[in-house]
């Protein structure tokens, strides 16, 4: 690390030497903690950044041409696209049973929108035995573990606010089954708030006005946490990729896996269809000819209304952050020393100190924060594909403590999943008058991951009556 006169050589340089103004006043600790942050910042990028997207206010421009996508069914339509999927399912097994491909789950949130005092990954969410969302998919990555043979690393980007947590919740729990070894803990990279024209802000003396970097940079941080290098070394060719706050996703799934396998693709994407023109999910586009994500405030509201002839949405394709990459486009993406993604501003209220010192909470809009996206990157991936799934079957997220996307709907979504599960099984399911289920249902990946599993497994059971409780588990079925 620089020493102070090498810190201040080089903020002066870019006319930002007025974050260390209160350096001779800290304690050691505290001039220690400053310099750190400062280290990880890029000067000779800084200037280019701010003119271009503090300053100068830069949005992505949108595409000319916007077209709709044409997306692989989630059930083959042709006796063709049956053959394709029948080998993208064999090889994604494949590839699994050698070894090359790897969970990677996004999870540096707190719980603190659903009223949850820690990291959102310990919010119970099932709906018999309240597992917490890491379990939920420390299960998942176990079962197909199991059924391939051979150990499915898992690499969890936390964030300066929650690692020490996560990784302490997961040591109390014994790694939920999984070897510590094959569990990679890293941390997002942090961005410094920006006064509107353009200056550091400090939140405190010795502590740069600090927030996370985006999903986005969850790919630079693969790239500086040391991860690439640790899949290199296991022979990880693809990440499956999902955030924490999606109980339901299949985190690992072959058919996926094996679909951008076969189709060479660097980044391939999960869609669902939208619940109306103006659900708040980005939309796959074509943009110019190239695969990417609209965001639902950026796509002309006379896009996102357009129907087709049988009264479908034109544009349709929900995007829900789930993406398989492979390993070396991600190494392709940091080439040069940074992230070949573009920045993302947005005007934002950021408590910080004036130039006396003194404590600032603004009641209006004071700063700029940047973030980077990570569907950004589809359009730079060669080969970009996206493969439709059901809302029902795959995408129910805990976001708020009540109302839509809540613990509430997520719990119910779940129920309503392995219903259909039984249902397809030959196993009667209670529902009410109104036809929604009768009884609080959970099945754990450790006794069926998917619809198919829990079929071949013929439980023994015929029906689930009104008001029960069921739990399928590893050591089999029980009524809570």
């Amino acid at each position: 690390m620089m020493t102070f006169d090498q810190f201040t050589h080089e903020l002066s340089a870019i006319g930002q030497q007025s974050v260390l103004r209160f350096y001779p006043q800290l304690d050691q600790v505290g001039k220690d903690r400053l310099l750190t942050q400062l280290s990880s910042l890029n000067f000779q990028s800084l200037p280019e950044l701010i003119e271009t997207y503090v300053k100068g206010r830069y949005v992505l421009p949108l595409p000319a041409d916007i077209k709709p996508i044409t997306a692989y069914p989630q059930h083959p339509q042709t006796s063709q696209q049956k053959e394709l999927y029948e080998r993208a399912h064999a090889r994604g097994l494949q590839l699994l049973r050698e070894g090359k491909a790897a969970a990677f789950v996004v999870a540096g949130g707190q719980g603190t929108r659903l009223g949850y005092d820690g990291p959102k990954g310990e919010y119970p969410v099932t709906p018999v035995t309240d597992k917490p969302l890491f379990q939920a998919f420390a299960e998942q990555i176990l079962a197909h573990s199991r059924i391939a043979g051979r150990v499915i690393p898992w690499y969890i980007m936390t964030s300066d606010a929650n690692d020490a947590a996560t990784q302490a919740f997961f040591a109390k729990h014994d790694f939920f089954g999984l070897r510590p070894e094959d569990v990679f803990f890293f941390q997002q990279g942090m961005m410094p708030a920006f006064s509107i024209d353009g200056k550091l802000l400090l939140s405190r003396k010795d502590s740069l006005a600090l927030s996370p970097d985006g999903h986005g940079g969850s790919l630079r941080a693969l790239k500086r946490s040391g991860a690439l290098d640790d899949m290199k070394q296991r022979g990880v060719e693809h990440l499956c990729y999902f955030q924490i706050d999606n109980p339901i996703v299949h985190c690992i799934d072959p058919l996926f896996i094996g679909l951008h396998d076969l189709s060479n693709s660097e980044m391939s994407s999960k869609t669902i269809s939208k619940a109306g023109p103006l659900e708040k999910v980005g939309n796959f586009c074509m943009g110019d000819q190239k695969l990417q994500v609209i965001e639902y405030s950026d796509l002309p509201e006379e896009l996102a209304m357009q129907k087709n002839a049988d009264g479908s949405l034109k544009f349709d394709a929900g995007s829900i952050g789930i993406h398989v990459l492979r390993a070396s486009f991600v190494e392709r993406l940091n080439e040069g020393g940074d992230l070949h993604l573009p920045w993302h501003r947005a005007e934002k209220k950021v408590a910080c100190i004036d130039e006396a010192g003194n404590q600032i909470k603004p009641e209006k809009p004071n700063a700029v924060k940047l973030e980077q996206f990570v569907f950004d990157a589809i359009p730079l991936a060669n080969n970009a594909i996206v493969y439709t799934t059901h809302r029902g079957e795959e995408f129910s997220p805990v976001k708020n403590a009540e109302g839509s996307d809540s613990p509430f709907t997520s719990r119910r979504d779940q129920v309503r999943r392995f219903a259909r599960w039984l249902e397809a099984a030959g196993i009667h399911v209670a529902r009410d008058a109104e036809g929604e289920i009768d009884a609080v249902i959970e099945i754990s990946p450790l006794y069926a991951a998917t619809a198919e599993q829990l079929k071949s497994r013929q439980p023994a059971i015929a029906r689930i009556n009104t008001g029960e409780r069921v739990y399928f588990g590893h050591e089999g079925i029980s009524h809570a």
